[in-house]
């Protein structure tokens, strides 16, 4: 029996196994699931497999997760419970053993085996909760059963290895577990609108409504109408209408380009998360509404204070909890990891069988700048896959700004203004805040430029 034989026949025996079996490889990646470990996990398989283990379950770390820990340790770990939530936000319990797997005295993996006793602790649980209803009288409130606009993406959409958008999505799955607003900053195409979605659908509001308004998109009279509704008679053609705070009330308001909206209107905004209220333009009437606030920006918050385009009081009030999305210059690991996926992605929605890009093409990926992020990778990568059907993306397949930059890369290590300007601009920082032994307060000063405009670049320049 060859080794192919076993393994197809193995992996088919494990499927009928009444307990998870989970395998990770050296590099902490999926390599299997049996059917009753996806079926605890409540995860897709085909999603999972070649993903690293912390993309797919963001609520685990290094430290926590079994499996990484016996691949370090070289020692087992038996009978151990693990609460986890999954990328979709669903908490699951099981008891596990986790066991490293060696290969001449080397790990090369590690195995894990999974009871499911998620249905038992909420039972446990729910016990609880009634024994409380029973002494203190308290009621359940029914749940709704509207059918409401949902968010498209979970955690496991995010592609990416990279350090820091592992941890960004460890930090926004906590944030998904409270209530609190969040402010996203990121450039165009970064993926902001993957992390707030991905929030919403881990959250306890996942059931409810989630509701999406670019404020950019709408002059101010026609937003405020949007945002808080209208009643019939308040102005000229107005009808009764409720806006997308009633829409959304009890699930998620996203409001994207947040430092577009006028400051008249944020100064409205800034009254309905501090009261929980909201008034129909030309209605005297109040109308109580739950909605959490999530905000996005492509402009540094700090700066949008500075330059007049968001209220300092309403930027306290939405920056409860916020990070920042690297762009994809700042994460240039993770190109191959997203070129993978965006290949897999359009050979089915296109019929192809591209199966990769050559190494002169990646060479000039990693070398490229990326000004439109992830999703002018994306957008490349559909355009030549659109046109070309090949086995390798070779560089005559490129568009002619991708080529030409293949030929400026050779340009004897001349750097862009922008490099130069920025290159420039640290190098005055680090002067300036060694003159003033790193006081950030005097630095300042010197500069002439706002702390919170210094505190921002040297993030940005990672001075710390």
């Amino acid at each position: 029996m060859n080794d192919s034989f076993i393994k197809e026949n193995v992996y088919e025996i494990l499927d009928y196994i009444d307990e998870g079996i989970h395998i990770i490889d050296k590099n902490g990646r999926i390599v299997y699931y049996n059917r009753f470990a996806q079926l605890i996990d409540d995860i897709d398989r085909d999603k999972a497999i070649g993903r690293h283990i912390l993309e797919v379950y963001p609520s685990l770390s290094y430290e926590t997760s079994t499996l990484l820990t016996v691949m370090k340790t070289g020692e087992p770990i038996l009978n151990v419970e693990q609460t986890f939530i999954n990328y979709k936000g669903k908490k699951i319990t099981t008891i596990n053993s986790s066991i490293p797997i060696k290969y001449k005295k080397k790990i090369v993996g590690a195995l894990e085996i999974s009871r499911d006793i998620t249905q038992v602790k909420q039972m446990s649980e729910t016990i609880v909760e009634l024994q409380d209803e029973l002494y203190n009288g308290k009621k359940k409130e029914k749940k709704e059963k509207k059918k409401n606009k949902r968010a498209k993406y979970t955690f496991m959409d995010i592609i990416g290895e990279n350090k820091e958008m592992l941890d960004l999505k460890s930090l926004a799955l906590r944030a998904a577990d409270t209530d609190a607003p969040v402010l996203v900053y990121g450039d165009t195409g970064t993926g902001k609108e993957l992390f707030v979605h991905s929030i919403h659908n881990a959250s306890s509001r996942k059931d409810k409504p989630f509701i999406a308004q670019n404020c950019a998109a709408l002059p101010a009279n026609l937003l405020e109408g949007i945002l808080f509704g209208t009643v019939k008679g308040g102005f000229t053609g107005a009808e009764d209408r409720p806006g997308l705070f009633e829409l959304a009330n009890g699930g998620t308001l996203f409001l994207d380009e947040i430092n577009s909206m006028p400051l008249e209107l944020q100064a409205k905004l800034l009254r309905v998360l501090q009261d929980n209220v909201i008034r129909r333009v030309g209605d005297i009437k109040t109308v109580d509404v739950d909605v959490r606030i999530i905000t996005a920006t492509n402009v540094p918050p700090e700066e949008a204070v500075e330059t007049k385009q968001m209220r300092k009081d309403l930027y306290y009030r939405l920056n409860v909890v916020s990070f920042e999305i690297p762009p994809l210059k700042d994460r240039k690991d993770d190109i191959p990891i997203l070129t993978k996926f965006f290949i897999e992605k359009f050979n089915k929605k296109l019929g192809r069988n591209v199966e990769n890009v050559s190494n002169e093409v990646m060479k000039i990926f990693f070398e490229y700048d990326w000004e439109g992020n992830v999703r002018e990778l994306e957008h490349l990568l559909e355009g030549i896959m659109s046109i070309y059907d090949v086995k390798t993306i070779e560089v005559e397949h490129l568009t002619p700004k991708f080529r030409n930059y293949k030929k400026n890369i050779r340009n004897n290590g001349i750097k862009s203004l922008k490099e130069t300007l920025e290159d420039t601009e640290k190098n005055i920082i680090l002067n300036a805040l060694k003159t003033n032994n790193e006081n950030i307060t005097h630095t300042a000063e010197m500069l002439k430029i706002p702390r919170q405009t210094l505190q921002y670049k040297i993030n940005k320049y990672n001075l710390k």
